[in-house]
C-alpha cells in the first residue's frame, strides 16, 4: 500500500503498526514521537522480528537539527566464568529458494537495548508523554492481535523455533500447532510490561525487578547475560555517516554498525559512474562492499576514526519505520530481535533476542566480541538529503544481510532513475553472498551471463521476504509519498 499526505507520512512493516504513527502524528506528535508510538506496536503487531527484548537503530534528521543517529542495539555480554554455557541450538528457515541457519537458545541472547532507546528518544526529542504513547500497544497486546498474511508466514518459516520452549510454544501454539493467519496471538504478560515501560521508563528492564527475572531465567538455563550487563547498559548518540551520492548526502548508521559503512562505500564506488548504473554495476558494487567484510574490518569497526581510515583508504528476524513530519523532521528506525531466542521469560512479556547466535553478526564465529561491545549490526537506517539540505528520502530496511542491498537498491531506483516511493520499493531486486547471485523475477542479467557465465545465479520465483522490507517516505515537488514493502506486509499511512 502506499500513502501521499500533506502534513505527514510513515511507512512501516505492519498496518497496525503505521496506523499507531500516523495517530500520533494528528495528534500533534512530531516524527519521533510517531515512530516511537509505531515502535512499541510493533512490539505486539509483530513479535517475531521486534520486542523489548531486542536492540536498534534510529536516524534523526531534517526540521533544521543536527542529525543524530541513536545507538540502542544489542550488547555482547560477558563469557560466564563457571563454563557452564548450554550450545546454541541450529534451526533451518526456509525462505521457498533459499535457506538459512539461525542459532537460538539462552547462549544465543545479547543485551537487549530496545527500553533504553524509546525512553532516551522521548527524553531527547518527543513531545508526547511515553505513557500516552505505549497505551496502544498495551492494548493491542491484552486484546491481542490477529495474524495476518506476513507474520503468518514468518511464524510458519520459523515453527521450530517457535516451539523450542514451553514458554514460547504457550504464545506461538497454544492449541499445539502454530498460529496461522487469521488467528489471534495474545500477550498480556507484553501488554502489562509495556504499561510498566510507559509509567516507569527504562528503570526495571536494567536495574529492577524485570532484570532480576530476565537474568534468573537465562541464568539457570545456561546463558550469560548477567545483571551487571544490564544495570550499564546505556543508549548512545553518535555522529551518522556521511557520504555523498549524486548532488545529494547520505546520512546513515557509523561505526560500530556494519551495514552503514558497507552502504556508504557501494554508493560512493556506484557515484564514480554516471547514472543511471546499470544492473551489473550494482552487483559489483555490493560484492565489492562483501568482501570487504573481512576479518580485520570486523575487529576494526570498534576503533576510533575507523570510518575515515575505511573508506579514504579505498575511494580517495528486523522491521523498519520512517516517519516524515510536517515540519521536514525524519525518523528512520530499524529494530530486530534477530529471530527471537524461544526464550520467553515468565511474568515479563519478553521474548529475548537471539543476536549472538546469527551468523551474519558473527562472521569471525560465535562468541567472539568482547563483554561490552555493540554488535556490528546489519541495519542501516537512512536519510537522502536533496542539495538543498532539506529531506528528500527517508528509509530503512529489514533483512539480516540483505539489508543494505535493499536499501542501496532504492536509493538508486529514486535517485538515479527517477521512481517514487511506490516504484522503488516494488522493484524486483538482486543480492550477492558467497558468490552467487540471488534475484527476484524481472530483473535482467543478460550482460552479467555473457561476462561471467560461470557465475552462479539463483532465482526466486516471486518477490520475497529474503531481499528485504524497506519501508521509504519521499518528499518530492511539495508531496511527500509513502510505501511499505510488499514483501513484508507493509504499508504506508498519511497523517
Amino acid at each position: 500500500m502506499g500513502a501521499t499526505a500533506e502534513h505527514g507520512v510513515i511507512a512501516a512493516g505492519h498496518p497496525l503498526t503505521a496506523q499507531a504513527g500516523a495517530e500520533v502524528l494528528r495528534a500533534g506528535g512530531n516524527a519521533v514521537d510517531a515512530a516511537v508510538g509505531a515502535m512499541l506496536m510493533s512490539f505486539a503487531a509483530e513479535p517475531l522480528l521486534t520486542g523489548l527484548g531486542a536492540g536498534g537503530h534510529m536516524l534523526i534528521a531534517g526540521a533544521g537539527e543536527e542529525p543524530v543517529l541513536l545507538d540502542f542495539f544489542v550488547q555482547a555480554p560477558a563469557r560466564r566464568e563457571d563454563g557452564g554455557e548450554v550450545e546454541l541450538e541450529a534451526v533451518d528457515v526456509s525462505f521457498g529458494d533459499a535457506v538459512q541457519v539461525f542459532y537460538i537458545g539462552p547462549a544465543s541472547c545479547g543485551v537487549y537495548g530496545t527500553p533504553a532507546g524509546v525512553c532516551a528518544a522521548v527524553e531527547r526529542w518527543g513531545t508526547m508523554p511515553l505513557y500516552a504513547l505505549a497505551a496502544p500497544a498495551a492494548r493491542a497486546a491484552r486484546e491481542g492481535v490477529r495474524l495476518n498474511a506476513g507474520q503468518s508466514y514468518v511464524a510458519e518459516i520459523l515453527a521450530d523455533l517457535l516451539t523450542s520452549t514451553p514458554e514460547c510454544a504457550a504464545l506461538w501454539a497454544p492449541a499445539g500447532s502454530v498460529l496461522r493467519e487469521g488467528e489471534l496471538l495474545r500477550n498480556p504478560e507484553l501488554g502489562d510490561a509495556l504499561d510498566r515501560l510507559g509509567a516507569d521508563g527504562a528503570e526495571p528492564f536494567y536495574r529492577g525487578d524485570v532484570a532480576r527475572a530476565v537474568c534468573d531465567w537465562l541464568g539457570a538455563r545456561g546463558g550469560s547475560l548477567g545483571a551487571a550487563e544490564l544495570a550499564s547498559y546505556r543508549a548512545i548518540e553518535r555522529e551518522p555517516v556521511r557520504v555523498s551520492y549524486r548532488d545529494r548526502t547520505v546520512l546513515t548508521n557509523p561505526p560500530p554498525s556494519a551495514g552503514g559503512t558497507l552502504l556508504a562505500y557501494s554508493l560512493a564506488l556506484l557515484d564514480r559512474g554516471s547514472p543511471p548504473p546499470p544492473l551489473q554495476e550494482v552487483i559489483a558494487a555490493m560484492e565489492s562492499a562483501q568482501a570487504e567484510r573481512t576479518p580485520e574490518f570486523v575487529e576494526g569497526l570498534d576503533q576510533d576514526g575507523f570510518l575515515e581510515r575505511f573508506l579514504q583508504a579505498r575511494l580517495g528476524s528486523t522491521t523498519h519505520i520512517s516517519v516524515l513530519d510536517s515540519q521536514g523532521r525524519a525518523c528512520s528506525v530499524t529494530c530486530t530481535n534477530g529471530e527471537g531466542s524461544g526464550v520467553v521469560v515468565p511474568g515479563t512479556g519478553i521474548h529475548v533476542n537471539n543476536v549472538m547466535g546469527e551468523e551474519d553478526l558473527n562472521p569471525l564465529g560465535f562468541h567472539r566480541h568482547p563483554a561490552g561491545r555493540r554488535m556490528p549490526s546489519m541495519m542501516a537506517p537512512a536519510v537522502v538529503l536533496g542539495d538543498d539540505g532539506t529531506v528528500e528520502l527517508v528509509l530503512g530496511s529489514a533483512g539480516s544481510n540483505r539489508i543494505r542491498s535493499a536499501i542501496l537498491q532504492t536509493i538508486v531506483g529514486v535517485v538515479d532513475h527517477g521512481l517514487g516511493a511506490r516504484a522503488a520499493v516494488d522493484a524486483p531486486r538482486a543480492h550477492v553472498e558467497s558468490g552467487i547471485v540471488y534475484h527476484e523475477p524481472g530483473l535482467d542479467l543478460s550482460a552479467l551471463r555473457e561476462r561471467d557465465p560461470e557465475r552462479e545465479i539463483v532465482r526466486f520465483h516471486s518477490l520475497n521476504l529474503f531481499f528485504g522490507g524497506v519501508q521509504a517516505v519521499h518528499s518530492a515537488d511539495g508531496r511527500m509519498t509513502g510505501a511499505g514493502d510488499p514483501r513484508r506486509g507493509g504499508v504506508a499511512v498519511s497523517a
